[in-house]
């Protein structure tokens, strides 16, 4: 019977073997333990991965066959840059990576000079609902794990709490790259919460349609977009953090691509901006921190928020600050039309950019301008934009390897109530905090916790 899980032991294990030592109580042979394990190919029946060794992904690794990886706390997930591992919890399957804020589980690279791109990416596949945007999911995974997504909205891969996935990207073909964490059709009865991207290639995080919620998500220092939605993902998401590297973009060739704390699509033109289901993500207490043109901000970075070719959205209780281009960026005609009608809205959220606050573009039938677009959003949606970044409050937010996103006393960051008005944010999921923007001004900031990662 062919295996699929390799266990290779390493030249020290092999010669250890010849040169056990004597238990000094008893006088018996001991021989050592191995604590390096390399992983290829396909799991196909369940596996437990404890912390007491070092798991190394060679290339693509897919959990297969309705079989469970299971995750201890501490345990570290390593990949090389000759073979960047991706981890693939295809369809049906499911992780069960449970760490502690004490003890997160961490994939990281392997290498003494730790770049971008040494390890692949975490990619989680269910059967939820999407609209199809994309046929089959991104990154050179093979043939037979291609196809995503279902109608079972309450699908569940299980659990993905207190992770961090650091030096991901695996770069396949220009535009077509692993990003840190991927969710495709990933369904709701899936329990997110407690995950830090950090130094990605390309994208943090990125969700292709599904129904999925998630709290406490942190995005630091990834090359490309930090909240990357679409293919219809109409799930919830409250507290997290983007945050750039004023310095640092991905490879955009001649794409005209650029880089943003905040991308949202539903489909591309080709595929026509209406299909559904369409992309409605309904977000809270987010703080996004882009370069505010630091020395040396690279000229691919874009917008701090850019909604675009159809989706619709609720962003509240947010604070934006730091975006290069614009913060606010609405783009299409039906993107644009869900924000007149009041569909979309950047509501009781707090906004600084270093050129044009709100902007507009790519439209041809929908009137709709910079101006309106002000008007809505902070007369209607009840925001605040802000000339100068200080003006908002946070402490240290631009300081990149130490950064405090905790609000000053008397700011407006610290005074602006939380309000979570509506059906969509009055859901359960949402907790019904007083403040605005990802950390408590009043309380321990989670973001300084042992499983977070900061100066990478």
């Amino acid at each position: 019977m062919k295996k699929q899980l390799y266990f290779l032991l390493g030249l020290a294990a092999v010669t250890g073997l010849a040169s056990c030592s004597k238990d000094n109580n008893n006088g018996t042979v001991t021989p050592p333990t191995n604590t390096n394990v390399d992983i290829r190919g396909s799991i196909t029946g369940s596996q437990h991965w404890t912390k007491d060794k070092t798991y190394r992904l060679r290339g693509y690794v897919y959990v297969d066959g309705n079989s469970t990886l299971t995750i201890d706390a501490g345990t570290k997930i390593v990949s090389n840059k000759d073979s960047a591992g991706v981890l693939v919890i295809y369809k049906g399957s499911k992780i069960q990576a449970i760490g502690t804020a004490d003890n997160p589980i961490v994939f990281t690279s392997n290498e003494t000079d730790k770049k971008p791109g040494d390890f692949g990416g975490v990619v989680i596949v269910g059967q939820a609902i999407g609209n199809g945007n994309h046929a089959v999911l991104e990154g050179g995974v093979d043939a037979a794990h291609q196809a995503f997504g279902g109608t079972n909205d309450a699908d569940n891969s299980g659990n993905l709490q207190y992770v961090r996935i650091e030096y991901g990207g695996k770069a396949v073909n220009p535009g077509d790259e692993i990003n840190g964490l991927s969710m495709y059709a990933v369904g709701s009865g899936t329990v997110v919460d407690h995950v830090e991207v950090v130094r990605g290639l390309d994208d943090a995080f990125e969700f292709f349609g599904g129904s999925f919620n998630a709290k406490y998500l942190i995005a630091y220092n990834c090359a490309d977009d930090d909240f990357d939605l679409d293919d219809g993902y109409h799930g919830k998401i409250q507290f997290a953090v983007s945050l750039k590297d004023p310095a640092f973009t991905d490879n955009k060739g001649t794409s005209g691509d650029i880089s943003n704390n905040f991308e949202v699509d539903n489909t591309t033109d080709a595929n026509g901006y209406l299909r559904t289901p369409v992309t409605s993500p309904t977000l809270s207490n987010f703080t996004a921190i882009g370069p505010n043109n630091a020395a040396g901000t690279s000229a691919d970075y874009g917008y701090g928020m850019r909604w675009r070719r159809g989706a619709k959205f609720i962003l509240a209780n947010a604070i934006v600050m730091g975006g290069q281009k614009a913060g606010l960026d609405i783009d299409n005609d039906p993107t644009a039309q869900f924000y007149i009608d009041g569909i979309s809205g950047f509501r009781n959220s707090l906004l600084h950019a270093v050129t044009a606050t709100y902007k507009t573009d790519k439209l041809s039938s929908v009137v709709f301008t910079d101006v309106t677009l002000k008007s809505l959003a902070e007369g209607r949606d009840g925001s605040k934009s802000f000339a100068s970044a200080t003006d908002i409050g946070l402490t240290d937010p631009f300081n990149n390897a130490a950064p405090n996103l905790l609000p000053k006393s008397g700011s407006a960051a610290a005074t602006t109530v939380a309000k979570f008005d509506g059906t969509a944010l009055g859901d359960a999921f949402f907790t019904k905090v007083t403040y605005v923007g990802a950390v408590d001004p009043s309380a321990t900031d989670w973001t300084k916790a042992a499983w977070v990662a900061w100066g990478k």
